[in-house]
């Protein structure tokens, strides 16, 4: 194994983190069946604080491998004392051993990241046909956790532009309307409330499958982007959807050139046609703005992160994966969770599956191995009391790699 014990320097607000945080209250659970809303990350997962710390160090690490010169936007000015790197590299699996069987439960089946790696070898590694034994450098990306799932299936850290959810305004508007604030509940924390209980996940998903749809019709036989800008602005003028209405330097057009695999000779080689539209996942807290209310940071902001009603994108670059502010003593929040859908055909979202993980991987710290779950729709979009949002993400992958199978079977039977 790889096992790095370097000191970092890390923000305390802005850092990127993935699956830490602190236990909440018993009060702040809520019933973690099939399809149900849960309670926090943190205690769902039994992390501790130190676990917050070396998530928050290390996942900010990750932003900066996976995005070279790009530092995390707004990270305050001061740092916390340097703290050990006890994440380590899964060791290479071979290629021809077979995965065990996953422990399912739920809606989610669950196994170590060693065993991952073995299905993702024999059903997700594919390069032109021929299966691949996963890289160093891709074990070295998933050992981050959630982000290092999705990271190894779409090639590049995530940049999170082309990013699609559903709003239902109306029901907001009502539900503000004709309904009270509970016993001793702010008005920051009523607004919050009916704002993330009008948000429709599943909703959220079809848009962003949709549009994947009519992107991957315009990149068939267009070998050069001016063919599929066309082609894609006349499936969009057909189906009368607002995209077409799009600035030419929106991150809808310019999403294709702006993706790393597309420009590469292995990959892409700046042929449309060679590639593909996929789709990951991301939950996320909406009350980010540091000079905002404290009350819409605790307690989410309702005007925060809501989609263009016409085309359901929405504005990320006011995403500084800030996780909720404590309300409370004890309290604590993961400030975001990744999940992995790739080009997956079952008509029926519930029939789908998402692949994420649990924190990073530190076998011989008291944090433990990585675990990697597979999740139906309805556990996945079910998400935690940490996140108010979900987006649906699309991205490009070259259609020789086979890391968005068009079916992934649970739990490896």
């Amino acid at each position: 194994m790889n096992k790095r014990q370097r000191f970092l320097a890390f923000a305390t607000v802005g850092a990127v983190i993935c699956t830490a945080g602190f236990t909440p209250s018993l009060s702040q659970a809520a019933d973690a069946g099939d399809g149900a809303k849960e309670g926090s990350y943190a205690e769902t997962h039994g992390l501790t604080a130190h676990d917050v710390k070396n998530i928050n160090a290390l996942n900010e690490r990750a932003l900066a491998v996976g995005q070279p010169g790009k530092p995390p936007a707004g990270a305050p000015p001061f740092r916390t004392p340097a703290l050990v790197d006890d994440r380590e590299t899964p060791p290479a699996e071979p290629l021809d051993r077979m995965p065990d069987a996953y422990r399912a439960y739920g809606g989610r089946a669950t196994t170590v990241v060693n065993n991952y790696i073995r299905k993702w070898q024999q059903v997700y590694s594919q390069r032109d046909g021929k299966k691949q034994q996963m890289t160093e450098e891709q074990r070295e990306n998933l050992s981050y956790g959630c982000v290092g799932v999705t990271w190894i299936n779409s090639g590049f850290y995530p940049t999170n532009k082309l990013a699609f959810a559903f709003f239902d305004e109306n029901k907001y508007k009502n539900d503000l309307k004709n309904t009270s604030p509970r016993p001793n509940e702010t008005r920051a924390e009523f607004e919050g409330r009916i704002a993330k209980a009008s948000f429709d996940e599943g909703k959220g998903f079809k848009r962003a499958r949709d549009v994947a749809s009519i992107m991957n019709k315009a990149l068939e036989n267009a070998h050069d982007e001016g063919t599929y800008l066309k082609n894609l602005k006349t499936d969009l003028t057909n189906k009368s959807d607002a995209l077409l209405h799009e600035d030419s330097r929106s991150n809808f057009y310019s999403a294709l050139r702006n993706t790393p695999s597309f420009r590469e000779r292995d990959g892409g080689n700046y042929d449309p046609s060679k590639m593909k539209a996929v789709i990951y996942s991301k939950h996320f807290w909406s009350g980010q703005d540091q000079r905002g209310s404290a009350d819409k940071r605790k307690y989410g902001d309702a005007e925060a992160f809501r989609p263009d009603q016409g085309t359901g994108l929405v504005d990320m670059s006011k995403d500084r994966n800030i996780p909720r502010s404590p309300a409370r003593p004890g309290e604590g929040w993961v400030n975001f969770d990744y999940g992995w859908f790739g080009a997956q055909t079952a008509a029926d979202a519930d029939e789908t599956t998402w692949t994420h993980g649990d924190h990073y991987h530190a076998p011989n710290s008291g944090l433990g191995p990585m675990h990697v779950h597979e999740s139906k729709f309805r556990k996945w979009s079910a998400g935690y009391a940490d996140f108010d949002r979900g987006t649906y993400v699309i991205t490009f992958i070259p259609k020789s790699w086979n890391t968005a199978p068009d079916k992934v079977e649970q739990g490896w039977p």
